[in-house]
């Protein structure tokens, strides 16, 4: 059974940072490009980022670009999400994703961990 779940999300004011990670089972892990995403309440899931199975290969949605950071660590089966200078705009449940199947979509997600940003 795969299993993504997510942590490390929670209330932060503005200009602060916060490191997601997720951790996957079920999967080999290391083959996985993994994707970030982001939902705010009453808009559409948003694409945040995605890495490739090395860690060779990341981008980003631009409005993310030179705030926020993608990494992973093979060995731990985790990708993280570093956030920084975070704005009231960045609120939004974060997901992870894993198993792409097509350039943005991919089969398995976490359950979200929520991220709110005071201003």
């Amino acid at each position: 059974q795969v299993q993504l779940v997510e942590s490390g999300g929670g209330l932060v004011q503005a200009g602060g940072s916060l490191r997601l990670s997720c951790v996957v089972s079920g999967r080999t892990f290391s083959n996985d490009a993994m994707g970030w995403f982001r939902q705010a309440p009453g808009k559409e899931r948003e694409f945040v980022g995605r890495i490739n199975w090395s860690g060779r290969s990341i981008y980003y949605a631009d409005s993310m670009k030179g705030r926020f950071t993608i990494s992973r660590d093979n060995v731990k089966n985790t990708v993280y999400l570093q956030m920084n200078s975070l704005k009231p705009e960045d609120t939004a449940v974060y997901y992870c994703a894993a198993g792409e199947v097509t350039t943005g979509t991919y089969a398995f997600w976490g359950q979200g961990t929520q991220v709110t940003v005071s201003s």
